[in-house]
This record gives C-alpha cells, structure tokens and sequence, in this order.
C-alpha cells in the first residue's frame, strides 16, 4: 500500500497516486527505470486509446477511467 506524499490518498497500485511514497515504477513500454507515475513516453502514448473527459487522464482500456472518451 503507498500513499500519496500531497494529498494523503492510499492505493494499492502506485501508479495512480501523483506522488506516491517509497515507490519506484519501471516503463513497460521503454524500458526505463525509477520514473514517475506521470511518465508518458513516446512508446506508452502511442499504446493509449482513451482519454478521461473528467481529469484528462489517459489509458489503454475504457475500463481504467471514469469518464472515457476514444482518442481519435
């Protein structure tokens, strides 16, 4: 479980918290080490189909997001 050094939110998945204590990501799409849970390389963009028309998030399934909208 991380929490989120600014707002104090908890989660499971690291990944969906914007600054997630004592948690390292690694890039499935790039290759690279210790990046941020914000990291949006050129590989990783090209694999999102949709959007988040709430808070503007993007992902590879509809499932993952609140409000999806496709990319087109």
């Amino acid at each position: 479980m991380a929490t989120c050094k600014n707002c104090g939110a908890t989660s499971d998945d690291p990944g969906h918290l914007c600054n997630p204590t004592d948690y390292t990501l690694h890039c499935d799409y790039c290759g690279t080490h210790n990046v941020t849970p914000m990291h949006m390389c050129k590989e990783k963009f090209a694999a999102m189909k949709y959007s988040c028309g709430n808070c503007g998030r993007v992902a590879i399934t509809e499932n993952d997001l609140c409000n999806p909208t496709e990319i087109s």
